[in-house]
């Protein structure tokens, strides 16, 4: 599953921490579900972005999710090759620009700072020697972060970001974490997904108004009980992303689950470890995501004037790069080692495994080379 994970970190500022008493005693911080539901108490409904965005808010700031003991397990944390081979293909376009400075790499929820470590060692065996800029909120994956990178400069959003050279942007599991808004087509018209109590429980239950005008898109012609999502959040961001890359140069690199066509249906899930569970069970406690647009981001770059790469699928994308070849040098350099890294090199790659699932998109300023990886015309 996920990392801004990361995007969840980023995603809400009510959850602040030990709160003080007036009489000095310490307690512990209210819990995702507490504040969801006295938000709900005092407001009546609210919609799946904002429940989505205190969950996450809440799950990213108080624990390290990622590995075995964690809740899910991200491709970096699998094998270094995934990291190895991210940077290589930073540093082949950086290089075939002709190697500009004041470059800035640049990652959207690092999780651990596992996948900037491989990319940027493989990046230096080039010459690219990147500042490096983390997107992150989380205090708990910010002192992980700063572990591996103590030299690494955070920010709270990408505003901060240096204007000053080229942005090397990777977001891996990023904007799977992000809220998004899902619309049922009813007979009265379509109707925003809102959360509410009962009793106990939280359930979701179509708004009272419609609100064709919040899809932004065609909704004729669907059938009644037809969901469409949409991330207004990531759209956003990416808009922003583009921007910068438009007038700085670079280029925007994103993996992450999801769909190339415009799609219908519901795709939120939760994770708790290792096991799907309700999304509405236990907010807070597990890692809730949904699939990423991929049509409409690219969209959105191609607004901005960006070249779009893609979506290829993972494993074809890592193959085409070489992750074969380097599978093989590291079982050669560890023999000990090759059955782990025949696995990890199957989970990666394999289309029942992340191989498929998984999709890789590139976003560069008009000016910068075609990267590798991708299928153009006449290959």
């Amino acid at each position: 599953m996920s990392s801004p994970r990361k995007a969840g970190a980023n995603a809400s500022n009510q959850w602040q921490g030990i709160k003080a008493l007036p009489n000095g005693v310490q307690t512990d911080p209210p819990s995702a579900a507490h504040i969801i539901a006295d938000k709900i108490d005092r407001e009546g409904p609210i919609s799946l972005g904002d429940y989505m965005a205190i969950a996450n808010g809440v799950y990213y700031a108080s624990k390290d999710p990622l590995g075995e003991e964690g809740d899910f397990v991200t491709a970096p944390e699998i094998s270094q090759m995934f990291g190895e081979i991210i940077g290589i293909w930073l540093a082949d376009l950086w290089l075939r620009k002709g190697s500009p400075d004041h470059c800035h790499y640049v990652e959207l929820g690092p999780g651990r700072g596992t996948l900037a470590s491989d990319a940027l060692r493989s990046m230096a065996k080039f010459g690219c020697h990147p500042t490096i800029h983390f997107v992150e909120t989380s205090p708990v994956l910010k002192a992980r972060q700063a572990d591996l990178h103590p030299d690494a400069i955070w920010h709270e959003d990408i505003a901060s970001l240096p204007e000053n050279g080229p942005l090397l942007i990777v977001a891996n599991e990023f904007f799977d974490a992000l809220p998004i808004e899902q619309f049922v087509s009813t007979a009265s018209g379509w109707r925003r997904h809102m959360v509410m109590r009962d009793r106990s429980k939280f359930v979701v239950i179509p708004s009272e108004e419609t609100t064709e005008d919040r899809i932004g898109s065609s909704t004729s012609g669907f059938p009644e009980d037809t969901i469409l999502e949409r991330s207004p959040v990531s759209v956003e961001i990416t808009g922003n992303i583009a921007n910068r890359i438009a007038k700085q140069g670079g280029s925007l690199l994103i993996i992450d689950y999801g769909y190339s066509r415009p799609g219908t249906g519901s795709t939120l899930q939760a994770v708790k470890d290792h096991m799907p569970i309700s999304p509405f069970d236990s907010p807070g406690t597990c890692d809730l995501t949904a699939h990423v647009d991929f049509h409409t981001l690219a969209n959105i770059a191609r607004t901005r004037l960006l070249a779009i790469h893609g979506p290829a699928e993972q494993g074809q994308w890592l193959k085409s790069l070489g992750i074969d070849q380097r599978a093989e040098s590291l079982m050669v350099a560890s023999p000990k080692e090759a059955d782990a890294i025949v696995a990890a090199h199957q989970r990666l790659t394999h289309v029942d495994e992340m191989g498929r699932l998984f999709q890789v998109m590139a976003a560069t300023a008009i000016d910068w080379p075609q990267p590798e990886g991708f299928s153009y015309g006449g290959e």
